[in-house]
């Protein structure tokens, strides 16, 4: 009987639990998880304040290359931390709303980069060009290239829908073709450039379109991006293994908190623009570097998260998130670069060198044989990543 008495004044001590440094691990827990955020308005705070002397002691290149990698780097982690509220708030509005707000958080990244660029005064024409070229190669054939093939190594064939890689095509490929390889030809200008009533239509034709695939994507055609069921049943404890641990709380939350890690990029963007100028000058490397650097700043989370996605059995988000990128890129950043050129009159290059509209070309058309069937070929995989080798080969000897 004394033993039970005993066992029976233990069991209120088991039960306490310490209740209040709970609010504290939690608040801990969410400065964690903002640090990208803090170290971005940080940084930001430190560019305004002491900019003009950070940025006109290059004659040291030790001292320019811990400025360049310091303010390129925090831009970078803040990009991924928009990526992630952004895939928080894919988890929160399911698809295909997750992966097109992921892709636009992206490609607004881009997108005001090359406004800031433009409008700051140290006008380039042909780096809105540049970017987009980049941003197409790198996704439509590095991106999708290493998908394919990482899809393949882990999984064999892989499963996705059909009639929504074909609407992406079906929209990429005149747009494409419309803003990097019509101005090559237009007669209207000695230039490969539009004329103001070209660059008009166009840019408005774009942004009509877009808005219409928007429209079909989300509404009424909403099904040829979801995932397909084989795939769904048969990846969802993978996919669930291979995301990012993160506290997803309200829609608002993160929403807020996107805004905030994206204003950073935004605001720092002008002082990367000036040192990817002189970099370039200085070191006599190609001006098409500049676009690249700006695509792996901004493609870097989104090409983590279709890798990741493909690695998990998830062909069909790794197809919405590339190809998404890609449309993104045109549709959005084409209205705007017209518009800025418009009434700004900035100069701005658009029309592609012959070399690289025959590359452009052969990619869509890869792309659309890729893309044509059901399920995925490892061997398209290997084509893709051979034409983005090609591409860096020729921006370097071009």
């Amino acid at each position: 009987m004394a033993v039970k008495k005993r066992a029976k004044s233990r069991q209120p001590k088991a039960r306490r639990t310490p209740s209040k440094p709970a609010p504290k691990r939690h608040f801990a827990q969410i400065v964690a998880g903002e640090l990208n955020l803090i170290a971005g308005f940080v940084t930001t705070i430190v560019f305004f304040v002491y900019g003009d002397k950070l940025l006109t002691d290059f004659g040291n290149p030790v001292w320019f290359a811990a400025m360049f990698a310091w303010l390129f780097g925090v831009m970078m982690w803040c990009a991924f931390g928009v990526v992630r509220h952004a895939d928080a708030l894919a988890d929160l509005l399911g698809e295909p709303y997750g992966t097109l707000v992921l892709t636009i958080s992206v490609i607004s990244i881009e997108v005001t980069i090359m406004a800031i660029v433009m409008l700051s005064g140290g006008a380039n024409p042909t780096l809105p060009r540049d970017t987009m070229f980049a941003i197409l190669m790198i996704v439509l054939n590095g991106i999708v290239g290493i998908t394919l093939v990482i899809g393949a190594l882990r999984h064999g064939q892989q499963r996705y829908n059909l009639q929504g890689a074909v609407a992406f095509l079906a929209v990429i490929m005149p747009l494409a073709v419309i803003a990097l390889v019509m101005p090559a030809f237009t007669q209207s200008t000695a230039d490969p450039t539009f004329t103001p009533l070209q660059a008009t239509m166009f840019g408005l034709l774009t942004a009509l379109l877009y808005g219409v695939f928007l429209i079909i994507q989300t509404t009424r055609h909403r099904s040829f991006f979801d995932e397909p069921e084989a795939a769904t049943h048969g990846a969802a404890h993978q996919y669930a293994v291979h995301k990012a641990p993160m506290a997803v709380r309200s829609a608002l939350y993160h929403a807020v908190l996107l805004f905030a890690t994206l204003l950073p990029i935004v605001l720092l963007s002008k002082p990367l623009a000036v040192m990817l100028d002189y970099g370039i000058e200085q070191l006599g490397m190609p001006t098409a570097l500049g676009g690249i650097l700006i695509a792996l700043l901004v493609l870097s989370p989104e090409a983590l998260a279709a890798i990741k996605a493909a690695a998990a059995n998830h062909a069909q988000r790794a197809v919405n998130l590339s190809l998404g990128a890609a449309l993104s890129t045109i549709g959005l950043t084409v209205p705007v670069v017209l518009a800025i050129s418009l009434f700004t009159g900035t100069p701005l290059t658009l029309g592609l060198d012959p070399a690289e509209i025959i590359l452009l070309a052969l990619t869509l058309l890869v792309a659309h044989m890729t893309f044509s069937g059901v399920p995925t070929n490892i061997l398209f995989g290997f084509i893709h990543i051979v034409l983005f080798l090609t591409y860096i080969v020729l921006v370097f000897a071009p």
